[in-house]
């Protein structure tokens, strides 16, 4: 092993898990990646039946820069590999009282639309103002948050800046007093379109009553970057990855589960497989969920000291149905939203009583429109997905599945118009929260990682780098920067980035010592 090199083993291939892997190769680290599946990249992962292709978990890209920046670090473009399409209208909502909305990109045309939308001009202008502001909160979160190694709210700011004048006006702005749903309707009045804006922390799968405002930044981050659809579908990007890490020299095995994390005076000495062979290494980077990371693959004190620090919770789960229709809907865009009549009971429903709710918001994704493949002829891939609570032990989806699927599929034909879609269904697949938490091995069956709930604590996930234990570095949806497929990536690109910073300096170290100042490559 070359003097610059240090063994490393990713546990878990998600795209964060692939993007660590292909950076620290990048780097010169000598990396193994260890999967307990049969395939890479974790949730977004491919379902193919009777001639349809579905994406099985994420399907909406934003933020091609994440994926920009791990290619950069092997000196490769981006678009070398991936064909991405521009989505814009970027979704379709559909409302309980039979009106329909497109979200556009440009934010003035945005405005004009709601100005027509609703009669009003209050309307447009109030979309401005909270645009101007998702900006501000986009610009803050650049600085302070993304990028760098963080945990809780003073790892964001230096203690000797923090009271300089401009660090004070991000700090207020961040409007810490307020939740997303608060925040959107002190600018936007009518109940629809803050409805709308509401979807933007879907994305985190939390409530938007209960998360902190500076998630409403995420706005801004979809429609300046945009919405992007790569050929092939989404999981074209964690191929291209795994393309990539091959390239870079990593050893990957799948069906390779690791059972446990050896430690040795609180640093990573090694990591136990499930076929009983040890793998002595001097870094990890988990991306398993980080609550089952301490609880199963550590436990005694780092398992103990990481439970105290917070009592995290899981986000939401969801049921989703992939419907293979042998006649596309040429209404639907391939992104779209069916809304629920009451949101404030739908989301207290779903995260307060911890039931499903009885009437129910769906996203629909419909690629068909964009990637006429992805069906036989004529037909449509449809993606539906439902979001309910994370698993309760009362929860028993083999009963609760079939009449919850008759009342997504009315729901469907009441709200956007899909009347026959009983007939047009060919074929079909489900996964339920139960499958989820199976097949992904997630806390509870949840989706999005661990919860954004609370106003000043909602926004911060467990620290890419351990706080306990030397070595040990965390990434994807249940770490920083949080759930969401640019938030992975670029929860992987950090983990990668603190162990290289780490070893660059010898050993590995703790979030005890200073952070280096972070730099933000284009």
């Amino acid at each position: 092993m070359k003097d610059n090199q240090h063994s490393v083993a990713v546990i878990g291939s998600g795209l964060a898990g692939l993007a660590s892997a292909c950076t620290l190769a990048a780097r010169g680290h000598q990396v193994i990646l260890l999967e307990r599946n049969p395939w890479l990249g974790g949730k977004a992962a491919r379902w193919q039946q009777d001639g349809f292709q579905f994406d099985m978990g994420p399907t909406i890209l934003t933020l091609p820069s994440t994926l920009r920046r791990l290619f950069a670090e092997a000196g490769e473009r981006i678009e070398d590999h991936l064909d991405l399409v521009p989505l814009d209208p970027q979704w379709r909502c559909f409302f309980n009282d039979g009106s329909t909305l497109d979200l556009v990109a440009n934010v003035e045309q945005m405005a004009a639309h709601l100005r027509d939308f609703t009669g009003e001009e209050r309307a447009a202008a109030g979309y401005e103002r909270f645009m101007r502001w998702s900006e501000q909160l986009h610009g803050i979160s650049d600085r302070y948050f993304f990028h760098r190694p963080v945990g809780r709210l003073r790892d964001m700011f230096d203690l000797r800046r923090a009271l300089r004048p401009g660090t004070l006006r991000d700090i207020l702005s961040m409007r810490m007093d307020r939740t997303v749903g608060s925040a959107i309707r002190h600018h936007v009045r009518d109940a629809r379109v803050a409805q709308m804006l509401d979807h933007f922390t879907q994305y985190v799968g939390s409530a938007p009553d209960s998360s902190p405002a500076v998630l409403c930044g995420i706005a801004h981050m979809q429609t300046e970057e945009g919405v992007w659809y790569p050929r092939g579908g989404i999981r074209a990007v964690p191929e291209a990855l795994e393309a990539l890490a091959r390239r870079l020299g990593v050893e990957i095995r799948t069906e390779a589960e690791v059972r446990r994390i050896e430690l040795r005076g609180g640093r990573v000495v090694a990591v136990h497989l499930a076929d009983g062979e040890r793998l002595p290494v001097e870094a990890v980077v988990s991306n398993c969920d980080a609550v089952r990371t301490h609880r199963e693959l550590l436990g005694g004190k780092a398992a103990r000291r990481f439970e105290r620090r917070r009592p995290y919770e899981a986000a939401c789960s969801g049921v989703v149905l992939y419907l293979g229709l042998r006649r596309r809907y040429e209404h639907l865009l391939h992104h779209n939203f069916v809304f629920s009549a009451n949101p404030e009971a739908e989301f207290h429903s779903i995260y307060q009583r911890g039931e499903p709710a009885e009437d129910l918001t769906a996203y629909l994704c419909a690629p068909a429109r964009t990637e006429p493949e992805v069906a036989p002829s004529g037909g449509e891939a449809l993606y539906v997905l439902v979001h309910t609570p994370y698993l309760r032990p009362h929860h028993d989806w083999t009963r609760l599945l079939p009449d919850y699927r008759r009342r997504i599929l009315d729901k469907l034909k009441r709200t956007a118009g899909l009347e026959d879609i009983e007939q047009r269904i060919v074929c079909e697949h489900t996964l339920t929260p139960q499958d989820i938490h199976e097949r992904y091995h997630v806390l509870n069956g949840a989706i999005y990682g661990l919860s954004s709930h609370g106003r000043l604590t909602g926004a911060f996930k467990p620290s890419n780098r351990s706080p306990d234990v030397a070595g040990l570095y965390l990434a994807g949806g249940a770490a920083h920067p949080g759930p969401g497929m640019p938030m992975v990536l670029m929860s992987g690109w950090i983990a990668a980035d603190a162990l290289d910073r780490d070893f660059r300096g010898g050993q590995p170290v703790t979030s005890g010592r200073p952070v280096p100042e972070m730099a933000n490559p284009a």
